[in-house]
């Protein structure tokens, strides 16, 4: 099928530098796309066709009400829509503005990104487990910023284990938060990001806001909050229950970790490697799983998550071989 559309001002701006956005319809919706000087000539299959005229038309439709969106992330959310054929690129701007973030709209990268917006929507526990650079905490403290602001709920809980510190953390100067604040970093790093700083300080202040060290969470019960426990894989199981059972009414909990990056002297006894078996069967918890295909920092830390997982998948697959098997093909065999 062949169909001929008409470049207008708005469409051109689909198109991407160097007509990017355009490779990444033809490559994922295995169609041509052939500019012409005052058109733009679509080739493929009649539903594939038809799913590249949806998305020009929807960006058309959204650049006349004024939407604008950085080249990153039209990029990301074509990216998207050409993954789930559910997804529209109207629906998902649509969605986005309703969701208030603050002083930036945010907008999922990825499927997985994608799925997990939805489960934190629908669900009241939601893990996110994966590797560096998923999203998976700035995602949960701009759910959290989205829900503050539309009242969902009266608080943010940001929470997460200073194990870096061990024993150290009394030697450390300071008073107890100035101690434990650079362990906090990341989570006031996405903070600033999503709100202005003078908000962000004065909902600090007055504990609309607060982070603190998991430790801070026990003996309490958080009600009408948003609680996030970021670096989970570092909790001991103890700390894992107590966390967890935290949640008072109307609270959302998004729990956050990568099973790669576990600190803990005995990685066995990781917390969040007992909850994912513990509570997967658990109605009303949803675990959302990220790959290296997800990491939406520098291109290099998606090639050094692969690397890494490669050179792990080879060391477990040594480890399970038969030892005949792991010699070199002529060397004589071990004498018993």
């Amino acid at each position: 099928m062949k169909k001929n559309i008409e470049i207008v001002p708005n469409i051109q701006k689909l198109f991407g530098i160097r007509d990017e956005n355009l490779q990444v319809l033809e490559s994922g919706l295995n169609v041509t796309i052939d500019l012409k000087s005052d058109s733009v000539l679509l080739e493929g299959a009649a539903r594939d066709v038809a799913r590249v005229e949806q998305i020009f038309a929807d960006f058309d439709h959204l650049g006349s009400t004024g939407q604008e969106f950085t080249d990153a992330d039209l990029s990301s959310m074509l990216r998207v829509v050409v993954a789930d054929t559910t997804a529209t690129l109207r629906g998902l701007a649509e969605a986005g503005k309703q969701r208030s973030f603050g002083k930036r709209q945010v907008q999922p990268k990825s499927m997985n990104q994608r799925r997990y917006i939805d489960a934190i929507e629908k669900y009241d526990m939601v893990f996110g487990v994966g590797p560096a650079g998923t999203g998976k905490t700035y995602l949960a403290v701009a759910m959290a910023v989205s829900a503050l602001n539309a009242k969902r709920v009266s608080r943010i809980i940001l929470a997460r284990p200073a194990v870096e510190a061990g024993e150290r953390l009394g030697f450390l100067p300071g008073t107890l938060q100035e101690k434990v604040d650079p362990y906090l970093r990341p989570l006031y790093d996405a903070l600033y990001d999503l709100m202005d700083q003078e908000r962000v300080d004065r909902f600090l202040e007055k504990n609309i806001i607060e982070i603190a060290p998991i430790a801070f969470m026990r003996g309490r019960t958080l009600n009408d909050s948003f609680i996030i426990l970021d670096e989970a894989q570092n909790t001991t199981p103890e700390q894992m229950k107590m966390a967890t059972t935290r949640m008072g009414f109307n609270s959302k909990m998004v729990i956050t970790g990568d099973i790669t990056q576990i600190d803990l002297p005995n990685a066995r006894r990781s917390g969040l490697l007992e909850a994912m078996d513990v509570l997967k069967p658990v109605e009303g918890i949803l675990f959302n799983f990220f790959t290296e295909e997800d990491v939406v920092r520098h291109h290099l830390v998606q090639r050094i998550v692969r690397a890494y997982d490669e050179r792990s998948r080879n060391q477990q697959l040594s480890l399970e071989l038969p030892r005949e098997a792991q010699q070199e093909p002529n060397e004589p065999p071990l004498q018993q």
